[in-house]
């Protein structure tokens, strides 16, 4: 297990993603992947109010992950993380959203209180204070027990702790941003706010919307709604030079290509979970199978050199 900054969330290595839940899985097949996550160890569940209303018109995922919770009665045993900020009449971070948006995911989720509050996206529009202030309500009133930042930029991250610093209001304590072997913009100035303030990252987008998991070697037609950006990589001198160096590694280490994609990304600095979504029971076991295998330095390296841009 690791922990979350320097809080007390203990989470496993691997999260799982839910913004499938009620879009490409189905009410059965969705609770068939909390039960296998949760049974393979796992304890970390991310989703958001606007999962996935672009498909379903509705808060899917929080619904069918609270109906699940409620039935198996297992809501203490996990670490829940939802996101406000990006629903169709909810967006944004102003206080007033902020309020409506969270008693609407609790009573989806069936639970007082949510582990990790992101703010899905920052919103420029509302000053950062009254964000944090009313992030602060929340955590006084038992509703929240920490808060996140998803999709914030570096400026703007470290603006939002020297605000909650210097008026002594509630610190993010993660940071939520896309990141793997072919998309590594985080390596920079962002990861070193991340380092310096001592907060973790749980990054998503890990396996680079599918390409790294191996099915679009060789161009591959593969049905699933993310293969036409997932094809683009293929494309790239660098996405061929990544996939090759991971098939390698995969193969001398007889793991599937996302084991160890995952497993690299789980291994960088600041990491504390990588967030990953499956569709099926079959397609988690190998993303679950990257929190036990522990690449050498040797591994780490050529996948590092082979992935830099």
């Amino acid at each position: 297990m690791r922990s979350i900054g320097t809080t007390d969330l203990s989470v496993h290595p691997i999260a799982l993603g839910t913004n499938v839940f009620g879009w490409t899985a189905d009410k059965e097949t969705s609770w068939a992947v909390l039960d296998a996550y949760v049974k393979a160890g796992g304890n970390f569940i991310d989703t958001a109010d606007s999962y996935p209303y672009w498909a379903t018109g509705e808060s899917t995922s929080e619904m069918l992950i609270g109906e699940w919770m409620e039935r198996r009665g297992n809501r203490d045993r996990l670490v829940l993380a939802t996101k406000v900020g990006m629903l169709e009449g909810l967006k944004g971070l102003a206080p007033r959203t902020i309020r409506t948006a969270v008693e609407a995911s609790l009573r989806r989720l069936r639970t007082d209180r949510i582990d990790l509050y992101w703010a899905h996206v920052d919103d420029r529009d509302t000053p950062l204070g009254e964000t944090l202030e009313t992030f602060g309500e929340l955590i006084h009133e038992g509703k929240v027990r920490h808060v996140g930042a998803s999709n914030y930029g570096p400026e703007r991250l470290a603006e939002a702790l020297k605000v909650a610093d210097e008026n002594g209001l509630p610190r993010y304590v993660a940071l939520q941003q896309p990141y793997n072997l072919v998309e590594r913009a985080y390596e920079g100035e962002l990861r070193d706010v991340v380092a310096r303030e001592g907060l973790s990252s749980t990054p998503y987008w890990g396996l680079a919307s599918g390409f790294l998991t191996g099915k679009y070697a060789g161009g591959a037609a593969v049905d699933s709604p993310r293969a036409s950006r997932a094809a683009v990589y293929l494309r790239t001198e660098h996405g061929r030079r990544t996939l090759e160096a991971l098939g390698k590694v995969a193969a001398e280490r007889r793991a599937e290509p996302a084991t160890v994609a995952l497993a690299w990304l789980a291994a960088q600095p600041t990491v504390a979970a990588p967030i990953t979504s499956a569709r099926s029971v079959e397609q988690l076991a190998p993303l679950m199978a990257a929190a036990t295998l522990e690449l050498t330095p040797e591994e780490l390296r050529r996948l590092d050199e082979a992935s830099r841009p």
